[in-house]
């Protein structure tokens, strides 16, 4: 209770009372672990008599709302609006990447890149914890950068001299200094985010072609209202698809629900698991070992995340980065994929609705999914 006041006194002040309120709640967190927890249980109780789902690992606290309130999403749409859409989000994105820059020369992970049959994807690590993506067509010395968020990183290894660019609005820093130093450069993007210098506005379902990289746009509302996904088709040059996921998905995450709801997430989160499990999935962020630990607590007896977790600790242990995964290793242990299963709908999901609707069930799972990870703090 107290965190949801907290929210409403603090609503519209900006960052400073962002990071106050984040203190209320990991107060509040501490001194009601045991209190919390027992209601946990109460709340999931079934009058049946039927036996209990295993109850949530005592690292996540559990805080009971009204359906559909998370305490910090008011204040983090206004940061991010501001952040995404203005001159003084601009400012602070610049200091953002002095920031890095100082403190990750080499970049915050290191990265290989991989080779299929003359297609080089090369993942650059950027700002603290983003992922830009060079692919070259290395026959044709064509090149698409993926989420420039810093031009400077991403114009280091560039090997080919002609170059696109496909943008999602917050990663979208660098298209300025590189349109201007490729005089022929395209700014692919939806028209709906505001992406600076855009030239080439794209749709669900638009094909962009360059060389043999035959490059899909999938829409995916719900982290922005015209948030794009990019799939590189794998049948031209004989080797994987590859899904550029921005903040729709994660290694075992998905990213938060900005501008959107919880069924347009899901429907956009089933729109890429309609792809194939081969897909190699690179995200927008390093997020790997924080959400790998949320999903632990959430399905603590999921074998397939307990082995990805140690893989990506010895990863993070060398600095290394993690991706790729494939779709069909997010489908073991992501539990934002898992919203049909039936464990986590039993411990967290509200049951069947009155009309028994499976896709409504699913979305409330995942609303409450992403309220629960809002405010996990892995140790």
């Amino acid at each position: 209770m107290a965190a949801v006041v907290a929210a409403t006194a603090l609503k519209g002040r900006g960052a400073r009372n962002a990071r106050v309120l984040r203190g209320i709640l990991a107060g509040a967190t501490a001194n009601k672990a045991s209190h919390n927890r027992t209601r946990a249980l109460q709340s999931h109780s079934s009058p049946e008599g039927k036996e209990e789902p295993e109850p949530l690992s005592p690292e996540l606290e559990y805080i009971p709302r009204k359906r559909g309130k998370n305490p910090m999403k008011a204040v983090g749409l206004a940061w991010y609006s501001l952040y995404t859409r203005t001159w003084l989000g601009y400012l602070f994105y610049r200091q953002q990447l002095r920031r890095a820059r100082n403190r990750y020369p080499k970049g915050h992970s290191k990265t290989q890149p991989r080779l299929f049959n003359g297609v080089k994807v090369l993942p650059i690590p950027v700002l603290s914890d983003n992922y830009s993506y060079l692919i070259i067509d290395t026959q044709a010395q064509l090149a698409v950068a993926v989420d420039p968020s810093d031009p400077r990183a991403v114009q280091s290894p560039l090997e080919a001299p002609c170059l696109s660019l496909l943008s999602c609005r917050d990663h979208s820093g660098g298209n300025r200094d590189l349109s201007r130093r490729h005089r022929d450069c395209r700014v692919y993007g939806s028209p709906q985010d505001g992406i600076p210098y855009l030239t080439h506005p794209l749709c669900h379902q638009d094909v962009v072609s360059v060389g043999r990289l035959q490059i899909r746009a999938l829409a995916t509302p719900g982290h922005t209202q015209g948030h794009l996904v990019y799939l590189l088709d794998g049948e031209p040059y004989k080797g994987p698809s590859c899904l550029f996921s921005g903040d729709l998905l994660f290694l075992s995450g998905c990213g938060r629900t900005f501008e959107g709801n919880a069924e347009t997430m899901l429907s956009s989160l089933d729109t890429v698991l309609g792809l194939g499990d081969d897909t190699l999935l690179w995200p927008g962020h390093e997020y790997a070992e924080e959400n790998l630990g949320f999903a632990g607590v959430v399905e603590p007896e999921n074998l397939a995340r307990e082995r990805k977790m140690q893989w990506v600790q010895r990863q993070r242990l060398e600095r290394k980065g993690t991706c790729p995964s494939t779709l069909g290793e997010e489908r073991s242990y992501n539990p934002f994929l898992r919203t049909h299963c039936l464990a986590l709908q039993e411990a967290l999901g509200p049951g069947p609705g009155p009309t028994g609707d499976d896709d409504c069930s699913r979305a409330q799972l995942l609303e409450e999914l992403r309220r629960l990870k809002d405010m996990h703090k892995s140790k």
